[in-house]
């Protein structure tokens, strides 16, 4: 699901942004590889361009509105939201991509509690029912929403994987925040395809009740397509995208029910992690 909107509208979070506490707080390089957050609407738009790389012109996503046009991807909590990204500081790229030093090769969106009331919502909410849980969570729990995460073809590997954590990590801490979830993908539309996994995910690590969450009715997908004896648990892992096997690794949790994201073309899970749950050698692994 994405609520497109004008993509140019930043003054309200440059007027919030404090540039030094984003170096302070978060900037770090290894090797050729830069970590930071974005510090201005340039910043934000080469975020909004690898998005659009991957998502439209790599994968099955359809544009909307001047997408196209512009090569961007963006909705309207783009100009709220806390822009992740890992930038390449070494020269052209040898696979022949054409990419150049200092672009953008990988990027996560954040976008905390304080700021999601102060601005509409989660963007997970057009898709799951996650009033009741925060509800039940009270006013002294702090979520952080990820979304719209993709690394360029080209640097998907361990490095750039592991400074995106070690940038979420150091942003966890410096927000204290205690619950982190969002939606992670499937690729393609069709249910049955991952029949295997989402039974898995359903009768293996679903969110326990505090935390429980379910699809939006008129979007709801059953993801009990298998009984728990029928799934083969080495075909359900091999048919997990790799993002989500992390997300499991991590000692993620899965909300109740599917999505058909019918721009995207995929099939989304909502996966929520418990910070106070979270084992200490991932600690590390976050950087926090």
């Amino acid at each position: 699901m994405s609520i497109a909107s004008d993509n140019t509208d930043y003054a309200a979070k440059e007027a919030r942004y404090d540039v030094a506490r984003a170096k302070s707080d978060l900037a770090h390089c290894s090797g050729n590889l830069e970590i930071r957050l974005a510090r201005s609407p340039g910043d934000i738009e080469a975020c909004q361009r690898l998005r659009y790389e991957v998502f439209y012109e790599e994968m099955a996503a359809k544009p909307i509105g001047d997408m196209s046009a512009k090569r961007l991807d963006y909705d309207r909590f783009d100009s709220v939201a806390d822009h992740l990204m890992v930038i390449d500081r070494s020269g052209p790229d040898r696979s022949g991509s054409g990419r150049k030093a200092g672009q953008v090769i990988g990027t996560y969106r954040l976008i905390r509690r304080d700021i999601a009331e102060a601005h509409g919502g989660f963007y997970t909410a057009g898709e799951y029912d996650i009033a009741p849980m925060i509800a039940r969570a009270g006013t002294g729990v702090n979520f952080l929403e990820l979304g719209r995460s993709c690394v360029h073809k080209d640097h998907r590997n361990r490095p750039t994987i592991n400074m995106l954590w070690h940038g979420i990590g150091h942003y966890i801490a410096a927000h204290d925040i205690d619950v982190m979830f969002g939606c992670a993908s499937f690729s393609g539309t069709d249910p049955k395809t991952f029949a295997q996994p989402l039974s898995f995910l359903h009768h293996t690590l679903q969110t326990p009740a505090d935390y429980y969450v379910r699809a939006l009715e008129d979007q709801f997908v059953d993801m009990n397509i298998l009984a728990k004896d029928e799934i083969d648990e080495r075909a359900a892992l091999r048919l997990m995208p790799p993002l989500i096997r992390g997300y499991m690794r991590s000692g993620c949790v899965f909300g109740d029910g599917a999505v058909i994201d019918p721009q995207f073309s995929t099939v989304d899970v909502f996966v929520m992690m418990l910070m106070k749950d979270v084992e200490a050698r991932y600690f590390h692994r976050f950087g926090a």
